[in-house]
């Protein structure tokens, strides 16, 4: 069998958060296309938040503007994923219309 290995085109998008010149939390948004829709989609990961400043609304901040970016880049749909342990931050994503529509599968390559 011979497989052939072509490039995809994609992007990443970072957006933070400073507080007093220290960034407090980021954002990743890559932007991909697959080949099976005219329309990228967007992949958003490494949502984090220092701890202290849980709670004050940079998660959401990050989060809205991701889902903004998804959309000014035309993005057909925004995949998130999350550990099972963190309720809250799924409790997060629901608020702001994501739903839950199945599970995430990883093997760690290092």
């Amino acid at each position: 069998m011979h497989l052939t290995v072509t490039r995809a085109p994609a992007h990443g998008i970072r957006i933070t958060r400073a507080v007093k010149g220290k960034v407090v939390g980021r954002a990743f948004l890559y932007i991909l296309w697959n080949g099976l829709h005219d329309r990228p989609f967007g992949f958003m990961e490494d949502v984090f938040v220092e701890p202290e400043h849980r709670g004050s609304n940079v998660g959401t901040a990050l989060v809205k503007r991701v889902i903004a970016e998804a959309k000014r880049h035309g993005c057909y749909k925004l995949v998130a994923t999350s550990r099972h342990s963190r309720e809250k931050v799924h409790a997060l994503y629901l608020k702001l219309g994501f739903k839950d529509h199945g599970k995430e599968f990883r093997i760690d390559l290092i």
